[in-house]
């Protein structure tokens, strides 16, 4: 497969083995890289914070799959295990412009600061629900099975309208769908499954409508907003593979963040910093999302010394970005919870498509963080870092379990 240029391309491994080593060998390659995706699909990479900006509000990047001179070409197979993420169907993330603009604004209209604001108590109580079950002093705890992945679930299940029955299929179904090792004959399956499950809410909610974003959106639809069934769905699907994976992965690394750097854990701890600053550092240095897919050049774009050809695909790699020298400074390779440019990372995006679920994301983590280290102040990693395998998803920081030791003393 071409992309009608010849370059020598940096493979993503699909079973990102080392995502620090291959993010480093993105930014070291220039702020545009050559990359290969998985299934010998060629793309390009901006790899630096300021090109990531400059070409996130860029007019000549679009979210339209036709764009894509590979797609048109009909050399992306239907069966490829990441056509899920390149072409995930209409909704606010693969449009531009008036629609985009129409689909964002009903997301946003459910998602303001007060309704946010407001589902701290739920998360709360969730929080104290899953720490209960948690068993103190016992050997080794999977914290990322026990308590950072049913938070997450939990809440967007209720923001959306889920019925709590259907999570443990959902679980697997986006298991595969983000995964580069999903079979072939099982990506098309999965697909049709998850939209089938979403497809059955939103009829559900169109029946039968609740204080949940789908009824919001069924009902935007009949006041004359003209979403169509596929956009409901297509952005109900959206929302919970995002308003999931980003937040798991979040408390997951910084859980991770602060056993490997005990010197920041007990500044946390005791309150010389704030968890907000853990938050935005644990987003900036280890990144929940890698890799995000997919930009379409419409004409030649100038990225530094080097050209995106039109109709060439682009992605965002936000686990090169996060560490890049000329915006952090030359620690940007350290995890440094007192760093004053910690807020000035893109980890949930930049300009139109900026992800609308970051504030969730930041109060979820901001709830359950400071309540998993009161209660077990000593919890610590039950192996080394080192020892911590990823999941082979390539858009993901996200790894197989999290073994921790629960303790309430820090003795």
């Amino acid at each position: 497969m071409t992309s009608g240029t010849e370059e020598l391309r940096i493979p993503l491994d699909p079973f990102v083995a080392d995502l620090d080593g291959e993010s480093a060998e993105l930014r070291a390659a220039g702020p545009l890289a050559a990359v290969e995706l998985p299934g010998g699909v060629p793309v390009w990479a901006v790899t630096r914070h300021a090109e990531a900006k400059a070409l996130l509000t860029d007019p000549r990047l679009v979210k339209d799959i036709n764009v894509w001179g590979a797609w048109q070409r009909g050399e992306i197979p239907p069966d490829w295990p990441l056509i899920g993420l390149a072409n995930p169907g209409r909704s606010m993330l693969t449009v531009d412009g008036a629609d985009h603009r129409r689909m964002r604004t009903l997301v946003a209209q459910a998602l303001t600061p007060r309704r946010v604001e407001a589902m701290r108590a739920r998360i709360t109580e969730l929080t104290d629900r899953l720490l209960d079950r948690l068993p103190a002093d016992a050997d080794v705890v999977d914290l990322k099975a026990e308590f950072a992945y049913p938070l997450p679930m939990y809440v967007v299940a209720d923001l959306m309208g889920i019925e709590e029955s259907r999570l443990p299929r959902l679980k697997e179904l986006f298991e595969k769908f983000f995964s580069t090792q999903t079979p072939p004959q099982e990506v098309v399956a999965t697909l049709v499954e998850l939209a089938g499950i979403m497809a059955e809410t939103v009829a559900a909610k169109r029946a039968e409508p609740g204080d949940d974003l789908t009824s919001a959106l069924v009902q935007a639809s009949e006041d004359g907003d003209r979403l169509t069934d596929e956009e409901i769905v297509s952005t109900l699907q959206l929302m919970v593979a995002a308003g999931h994976e980003t937040t798991i992965s979040l408390i997951v690394n910084a859980v991770v963040n602060l056993s490997a750097h005990p010197d920041q854990r007990a500044l946390v701890l005791s309150g010389a910093a704030d968890w907000s600053a853990v938050i935005e550092e644990t987003l900036r240095w280890s990144t929940p999302t890698s890799h995000v897919l997919i930009r379409f050049a419409t004409e030649d774009v100038l990225v530094g010394d080097r050209v995106l050809p039109a109709g060439d695909a682009l992605i965002v790699s936000y686990g090169a970005i996060g560490r890049d020298e000329e915006a952090h400074g030359p620690t940007a390779g350290d995890f440094d919870i007192t760093r004053e440019t910690g807020t000035r990372h893109i980890s949930f995006g930049h300009g139109p498509h900026v992800c609308p679920g970051a504030a969730l994301s930041r109060l979820e983590a901001g709830v359950a963080l400071p309540a998993l280290y009161a209660r077990f102040p000593g919890l610590d990693l039950a192996v080394a870092p080192s020892a911590l395998r990823n999941k082979p998803v390539v858009t993901q920081n996200d790894l197989f379990e999290l073994p921790v030791r629960l303790t309430a003393s820090t003795g």
